[in-house]
């Protein structure tokens, strides 16, 4: 999935988790996904908890991760020894 079509699943709303970005139709947040993925869990693993989410949209939680990562100012990271 591109960076650009990840906003073709994914909303920010400021009325659904403070703005957070959630899954477009569910009140899913990326964070949940993306944590989830962290732990251990498997995309199926994932869906299979929540099944009302496809392939895609795992996927687009990832992208949305990556284009968050990518607009970050790298200047303001403080590195770990």
């Amino acid at each position: 999935m591109s960076l650009l079509n990840w906003q073709q699943r994914i909303q920010i709303d400021p009325e659904l988790h403070h703005g957070d970005p959630c899954i477009r139709g569910t009140r899913i947040p990326v964070s949940t996904i993306l944590g989830s993925l962290a732990d251990g869990m498997t995309p199926a693993d994932v869906q299979g908890y929540y099944p009302q989410l496809s392939a895609e949209d795992i996927q687009a939680a990832l992208a949305i991760s990556k284009f968050d990562v990518l607009k970050k100012d790298r200047t303001q990271c403080e590195l770990l020894p």
